[in-house]
């Protein structure tokens, strides 16, 4: 899967949000300062043209749809930010925010425990 840029995820995390829609309804959804209309309706072809959205005319506008569900992207963009920084191990992951103390021990643990339900399902 392409990766997207902050200014496409932006837009992506908007089309998500209205589980597709108009140009206008995505700028609605789109942090302050929103921009303008041409810049969205760009990003938005760029979508387009990577796959993560398909168009549909309607009368002389174009509804955009999502193709890419968003924890699909998501567990994507995790499995690359894992792979660039942290040599494939999620060990590390977790290990590089316990270190900077931006897990608590109570995070951990919930942790923990999910993984060890996981394997007695």
């Amino acid at each position: 899967m392409k990766k997207l840029t902050k200014q496409e995820e932006e837009a992506m995390q908007a089309i998500w949000q209205t589980n597709g829609g108009f140009i206008k309804d995505f700028i609605d959804h789109l942090p302050e300062p929103q921009p303008p209309y041409t810049t969205v309706a760009s990003t938005v072809k760029k979508l387009e043209q990577k796959g993560f959205i398909q168009s549909e005319k309607l009368g002389n506008s174009y509804r955009y749809l999502p193709l890419i569900a968003e924890k699909d992207y998501s567990k994507s963009f995790m499995r690359g930010f894992v792979s660039d920084y942290f040599q494939n191990s999620y060990k590390e992951l977790v290990t590089f925010f316990a270190q900077e103390k931006e897990i608590s021990p109570q995070e951990l643990q919930e942790i923990i425990d999910l993984i060890e339900k996981r394997k007695s399902e």
